[in-house]
């Protein structure tokens, strides 16, 4: 439901069949509003609503409004969830542990940059990626905005958005869940960037500009699926927006901005073709998912994907319980992360380690750092511990290694065997 940031002022969202009306200003001083969360403390038989100077004056009731409006959501909501395709569970991933982490750490701190996930084909990398979507938490954002901008962070706030806010104009806010975007290997460049309407700017000196898939990937996912056999072309367009976190289009004499920061998960099988080393180098982790070999476990994998099959909301249900645990969990670690704390003695090792295995840049040492305080957050602690630090450095590392074609040892041994060097 849609709040207005302000002490004394309120909306009425349009979605939830009530009114809203934009050009005065509402002031409703009987209702308790907590930005936010619009919680309604008290009611009385009707509201009085003052207009601003000019404008009619209006009175509604809504004595039970409430209630009504929140039976109206849940029925969307719930309307919403039965019309999608089911999703196979989170929980009920077997194996693939390596995997799993690396996800659950990128939702908890985004700003770690993402995952390629490399493996064999029927590993179940595009099943586990999608079936995050049941845990994603829910964000603020701006109501209506298509980039999803934050109305506390001026970075994630689109061009409209950050004039309203020097402006001094008040902001509708509402609380979604974080989107996946998926994008097709066969997309094409102004789907993915957006494209501008040449006519409606030539005629009308206005800017119409349509957005693209990164636009609606801001704040969240996107996941590209064989990414290794992603067109040059779109390769370029993802190495601009993950550098600056803005997708610029231009087109005719005519630009427009607007940004696009997301957690870019790709997957895909070292079979098909190599990633170029600039895109690899933009994902903050690396996740290698190999065949399971053990017998008793493949049998349980397949009876697993037999029930989801046979019934897909039976089998949801039956995992219900450990879903609900995982989502408090990843809600309860993103609010504690900013609180902890890693000893200065662990990030000079972190830094040694990367210095003497020859990782070009920082980036080793600042996604280590990240994933290791996500890991402590996810585990319910305030410090990170050198076991945390061993947990996640082969997967910030091993893609940033410079490659020998002599050597036959796995890079994530590699770097196992160089911290525990240093760690010693």
């Amino acid at each position: 439901m849609a709040t207005i940031l302000g002490p004394s002022s309120a909306a009425i969202s349009a979605s939830c069949g009530s009114l809203i009306y934009p050009s005065s200003k509402l002031v409703i001083p009987s209702i308790s509003i907590n930005t936010g969360s619009c919680s309604w403390k008290k009611f009385y038989g009707g509201i009085g609503i003052q207009g601003t100077k000019g404008k009619p004056q209006f009175h509604i009731a809504v004595t039970n409004v409430a209630s009504e409006i929140n039976s109206v959501q849940q029925a969307q909501k719930l309307g919403a969830k039965e019309s999608q395709r089911p999703v196979y569970p989170f929980a009920a991933i077997v194996g693939q542990d390596e995997m799993k982490l690396c996800l659950l750490l990128n939702v908890i701190d985004p700003k770690i940059g993402g995952v390629m996930i490399m493996g064999d084909r029927g590993t179940g990398k595009s099943t586990t990626v999608r079936s995050l979507v049941d845990l994603l938490p829910e964000i603020k954002v701006v109501f209506g905005d298509p980039y999803n901008s934050d109305p506390e962070d001026p970075e994630s706030m689109g061009i409209e958005v950050r004039e309203k806010v020097t402006k001094g104009e008040e902001l509708m806010i509402t609380m979604i869940k974080i989107n996946m975007v998926d994008l097709p290997l066969g997309a094409t460049e102004d789907r993915v960037c957006g494209t501008i309407d040449i006519e409606k700017a030539l005629t009308e000196g206005v800017k119409a500009f349509e957005p693209g898939l990164l636009a609606k990937a801001n704040r969240g996912i996107l996941y590209v699926d064989e990414v290794n056999l992603l067109d040059d072309h779109l390769v370029d367009v993802l190495l601009d927006s993950a550098a600056s976190g803005w997708n610029t289009v231009e087109r005719e004499g005519i630009s427009i901005s607007h940004p696009a920061r997301f957690i870019l998960i790709g997957s895909g099988n070292p079979e098909e073709g190599e990633l170029r080393p600039q895109l690899l180098d933009r994902f903050g982790m690396h996740a290698q998912v190999g065949t399971v070999r053990d017998a008793e476990l493949r049998v349980k994998i397949v009876e697993e994907r037999a029930r989801f099959d046979k019934n897909p909301k039976e089998f949801r249900d039956s995992y219900k319980a450990e879903q609900e645990k995982l989502q408090q969990q990843i809600a309860s670690a993103r609010s504690s992360l900013s609180s902890v704390q890693i000893d200065q003695d662990l990030k000079v090792k972190i830094s040694q380690v990367c210095a003497e295995l020859n990782v070009d840049g920082l980036r080793g040492d600042i996604v280590t750092n990240r994933a290791a305080k996500a890991l402590a957050a996810l585990k319910g602690r305030d410090c990170v511990t050198a076991e945390d630090i061993a947990t996640v450095i082969p997967n910030c590392l091993r893609h940033r290694l410079r490659k020998d074609p002599l050597e036959s040892i796995d890079s994530g041994l590699l770097v196992i065997e160089k911290f525990y060097e240093v760690f010693s």
